[in-house]
């Protein structure tokens, strides 16, 4: 099957009533890889690749994320240094230097940042200088390697960097020292959300030059650190001036909600955005599919929509069928079905196959209800 027209076509209202199962396994990979040094049984020695076309189901390619990087002016300079577990990264501005230093863990791949980047509003200057002095840039030669690598598994598509306080949340402060300095230092906040913005809104150029026409704004939203006035002023407004950018250039467009939802579910429909990423329902996040389905109305898609744990044995198979059948009476056609938000180390992989069983099963229905003697 082609994926990657399926995939499209669906985004773009072009399949007939088909969906597509397009669960993400990175988590599964790499912590096996991590702990044992290679995958179990059949896996072992396969590449992603290989183990999505050995599954038989899309893949959603953030891979191509590559595509666009940034360039900074010659006045920015990078290094870092390695001291033990800890890694400094370091970047030097004529406003001033930022540093942040993570830590090697047992668990994973993954560092423990001990360090952010920004702790101060002299730090929030300089962030501020570095974003009015980038540029964006695309690469068609890493275009080229990723289709060639992944081909008809998926459409091209990528994540944008994260908006306004999401950013200062989880890539530059974190949550406590970035409410903090909403009150100590409005202004300086307010001029790098200014900076970041403009940044952002030149990546869009960029961005839809390019033949990638399915977009993610990457930003975790978690109701629980965003409250509905804090989403109204920073995030929404953001949102908007973005969709409607990337409309103009025949984009489809959706975020990652991947945390508590219930506190934003009533701005669903004022963001602009296509649809929604990664909604957890219950009994993992805190609603219900039927509130999901209720704020997303019937022009907005659900990307994703099963609870990662249904992938867990601890969970019946006869759960995450049921769950599956409901989330594609609820949704369909306007689904691109999903794991919120991805397969755990602890899931098991052949339950991939059985929703995939599922999928191709309602996608025959539809071929014959619409006369398509179809594959």
């Amino acid at each position: 099957m082609n994926f990657a027209k399926l995939h499209e076509d669906i985004c773009f209202k072009r399949a007939g009533g088909k969906v597509i199962w397009q669960p993400r396994i990175d988590c599964w990979i790499a912590d096996r890889l991590f702990a044992d040094g290679e995958l179990p049984g059949k896996y072992k020695g396969m590449s992603k690749v290989e183990i999505y076309r050995e599954l038989g189901c899309s893949a959603r390619i953030y891979e191509y994320n590559c595509c666009f990087y940034p360039v900074y002016d010659d006045t920015i300079r990078f290094s870092s240094r390695e001291d033990g577990d800890f890694f400094t990264n370091i970047i030097e501005t004529p406003v001033g230097t930022v540093t942040q230093t993570t830590k090697r863990t047992d668990s994973s791949w993954a560092r423990l940042v001990t360090k952010e980047w920004v702790c101060s509003e002299e730090d929030l200057k300089i962030y501020t200088y570095i974003e009015q002095h980038t540029r964006w840039a695309y690469s068609q030669e890493n275009f080229d390697k990723v289709h060639a690598e992944w081909g008809d598994l998926g459409a091209p598509c990528i994540f944008m960097p994260r908006v306004s306080l999401q950013r200062l949340y989880i890539d530059l402060m974190g949550v406590e020292e970035a409410v903090y300095a909403l009150v100590d230092y409005p202004e300086a906040v307010d001029a790098y959300f200014d900076a970041l913005r403009e940044s952002q809104m030149q990546l869009i150029d960029v961005i839809n030059a390019s033949p990638i026409r399915i977009i993610n704004f990457g930003d975790n939203i978690h109701s629980g650190t965003l409250s509905p006035a804090l989403f109204e002023k920073y995030v929404l407004p953001e949102y908007q001036l973005r969709c409607k950018k990337l409309h103009e250039a025949g984009k489809f467009v959706y975020s990652h909600y991947d945390g508590d939802n219930r506190g934003l579910m009533e701005y669903y429909q004022q963001t602009g955005l296509d649809g929604i990423e990664a909604i957890t329902p219950k009994p993992q996040g805190d609603v219900t599919l039927e509130e999901a389905h209720q704020y997303l109305g019937n022009n907005m898609f659900l990307i994703d929509g099963i609870p990662a744990v249904y992938f867990d044995e601890e969970f019946p198979e006869e759960v995450l069928v049921e769950c599956v059948h409901k989330i594609l009476d609820l949704f369909a056609p306007n689904l691109i079905l999903g794991i919120s938000d991805e397969i755990s180390s602890t899931g098991d992989i052949e339950r991939i196959r059985l929703v995939g069983k599922i999928v191709d099963e309602y996608n025959r229905k539809i071929d014959e209800k619409n006369g398509v003697n179809g594959k």
